[in-house]
């Protein structure tokens, strides 16, 4: 089981592979992590469209409540909720894009918290795509969400080189 926050599949549907990440993988979330994908869906640019490309698969995606959620000065209330899902269901990855808020999760969960850019490997791994794609992919992930030059950037290209 994979739990996925907001930042993680807001990635992943930017670069039109939240179907395949749907049903390659047994993905869950939270409801926090659905409002927040809402209140993104308002906004009239990429990442709106990004938020619209999850909700419109949202009844793949088994939700839960997750009481109490972790939160801290890195962790907000849709990775917190995650982090909590991740250790009651006993989950064995949380991903997420936060790269501040990494450290605190995988203190507070069991689970392997990972980046977006985990799934590509994964699905090279799987015979899904292959491995040019998956970096060409990331590229546009890169691209798509600001991170060139960006730490999140030379971590992600590391899983597939």
């Amino acid at each position: 089981m994979i739990v996925a926050d907001t930042s993680a599949l807001l990635s992943l549907a930017s670069i039109d592979l939240v179907k395949t990440f749907l049903s390659e993988f047994d993905v869950h979330t939270t409801d926090t992590v659905i409002q927040e994908l809402e209140e993104t869906a308002s906004y009239d640019d990429r990442h709106g469209d990004a938020a619209h490309a999850v909700l419109n698969n949202s009844d793949r995606i088994p939700t839960h409540s997750a009481p109490e959620p972790f939160t801290s000065s890195r962790v907000d209330r849709g990775e917190g909720s995650c982090a909590t899902l991740a250790n009651s269901e006993g989950a064995e990855f949380l991903i997420t894009d936060d790269l501040r808020a990494l450290p605190e999760l995988q203190m507070v969960t069991d689970a392997q918290v990972a980046i977006s850019p985990i799934v590509l490997k994964a699905l090279v791994q799987r015979g899904v795509l292959e491995q040019n794609e998956a970096v060409e992919r990331l590229d546009e992930l890169a691209e798509q969400r600001d991170w060139l030059g960006a730490p999140i950037y030379r971590r992600a290209r590391s899983l597939l080189d």
